[in-house]
């Protein structure tokens, strides 16, 4: 497998901390046990698709400047088949165990509905037979319901029910895929499902049409034998004026009015919450504390920009947050940490990818290593237990069970009169934070 990138060696090495190779782990060791299981297990890292193999480095001013060898075939079916012949040599070189797609990313469109069909079912079975040859797995599949001109009104949400008939038809085929695939999950990113203006916006009709499509793809995926979860991505801005899945919270609103709490979990992205004003811990915190956090984007975004810029996760903080949240809640089941990231527009190389991918997987790994020993330690735990602690007994527990009055509750102040003000020691636990972060004892 050395026809896209002879110059990596098959599969990247897990070599240290000291190391100074470029084309080695430093922290990311798939064998490792951390809490009881192994880094590979905890991380489930996924190469996405369309930005690793599809990417021209493309952005809002410029067109693609990437000279992809497997993009040179001028049939489009033979430039998808060279596409995934070099995706699986990537994955196998890098170590990958997973990977991700939009069903446009691997299959062009065809003539037609059915065309198109036939067309991805064909990229599939190539797909299939390069997961038994590799071992790499499907993570999740998804529908491009956002890039053609049919769904510049958006795909769900669309004032007209043949472009919804589309989407359908999209749908059905990315899950028929994803399902003989084995991915254990399936996105819906609605990235055109919002407005741009009101004055020709029925909030409550399209949001009911896109509660409409999710029912209907869960009813389809039972009878197909789908046995994961569905995920809604939430995405603030970018680039409808306003989108409907805008934060996890809003999201989480959506599925208990619409009656999908039970079939749909949440995939947070880092740059999508950055984009929506919270930080990546706080979408994280909000979709987890309500049992919803399925799956993560792993990426960042740059805060001097008001774009998606989807830059590799280098920043171990997010990453310790993001494990830390993780392991609280026992692990992400049926997702996992897709690499929805791209190189810079002048990352020419192929190679760039390689250094990009290590780069993130060393600091989610590194993240795992010390969200382990702060769990440990109840770094977090025993501060949230004596902050809160008069919720736990009296007054606070009573008030909780609900067997507290509004005239209770005064005569619970009148006896116990001011309060003590109790310090929140955000400085002290801030530095004791950065202690964990910058201990080089944790290897």
């Amino acid at each position: 497998m050395d026809r896209f990138f002879p110059e990596v060696s098959l599969p990247i090495a897990f070599e240290g901390p000291g190391s100074d190779n470029p084309l080695a782990f430093k922290w990311y060791d798939a064998k490792r046990v951390v809490a009881g299981r192994t880094m590979a297990e905890h991380l489930k890292f996924a190469v996405s698709y369309w930005h690793t193999f599809q990417g021209t480095g493309a952005d809002p001013f410029g067109g693609g400047v990437y000279q992809r060898p497997w993009k040179t075939a001028a049939d489009p079916v033979q430039q998808a088949r060279d596409t995934m012949d070099a995706a699986f040599e990537f994955m196998a070189k890098l170590g990958a165990p997973y990977w991700c797609f939009h069903d446009r990313d691997i299959a062009p469109e065809g003539a037609s509905v059915a065309d198109s069909a036939r067309i991805l079912d064909g990229i599939v079975k190539q797909a299939k037979q390069l997961q038994k040859a590799t071992g790499v797995k499907l993570l999740w599949g998804t529908a491009n319901l956002f890039s053609h001109a049919r769904y510049c009104h958006g795909a769900a949400t669309n004032p007209d029910p043949a472009v919804f008939a589309q989407g359908c038809a999209q749908v059905r085929h990315a899950l028929d895929a994803t399902v003989e695939l084995g991915g254990t999950g399936y996105v819906f990113w609605g990235g055109r499902e919002g407005y741009s203006t009101l004055l020709n916006t029925d909030m409550k009709r399209e949001q009911a049409q896109f509660a409409r499509l999710l029912h209907m793809a869960w009813d389809y995926g039972q009878r197909i034998g789908f046995k994961g979860r569905f995920f809604i991505e939430p995405k603030p801005k970018e680039p409808s004026t306003h989108q409907y899945d805008v934060d996890a919270a809003t999201v989480l609103g959506f599925l208990r009015e619409h009656g999908c709490w039970d079939f749909v979990d949440l995939n947070i992205e880092n740059n999508h919450a950055t984009l929506a004003g919270h930080t990546f811990a706080h979408d994280l915190m909000v979709a987890s504390q309500a049992g919803k956090l399925g799956s993560l984007d792993i990426n960042r975004g740059n805060p001097q920009l008001g774009w998606d810029t989807d830059q590799f996760p280098t920043n171990v903080d997010d990453a310790v947050w993001a494990m830390h949240i993780i392991l609280d809640q026992g692990g992400l089941p049926h997702g996992g940490l897709n690499f929805d990231a791209k190189v810079r527009r002048g990352s020419y190389d192929a190679v760039d990818l390689f250094h990009a991918h290590i780069g993130g997987m060393d600091a989610f790994a590194r993240g795992l290593i010390i969200a382990d020993k702060m769990r440990q330690d109840g770094f977090r735990a025993k501060h949230l237990a004596e902050r809160y602690a008069g919720w736990k007994q009296g007054f606070g527990a009573e008030v909780l069970a609900g067997r507290v009055t509004l005239e209770q509750a005064e005569a619970e102040a009148a006896r116990a009169g001011e309060p003590r003000r109790i310090s929140g020691r955000e400085e002290f636990l801030e530095n004791r934070w950065n202690q964990y972060l910058y201990d080089r004892g944790l290897h």
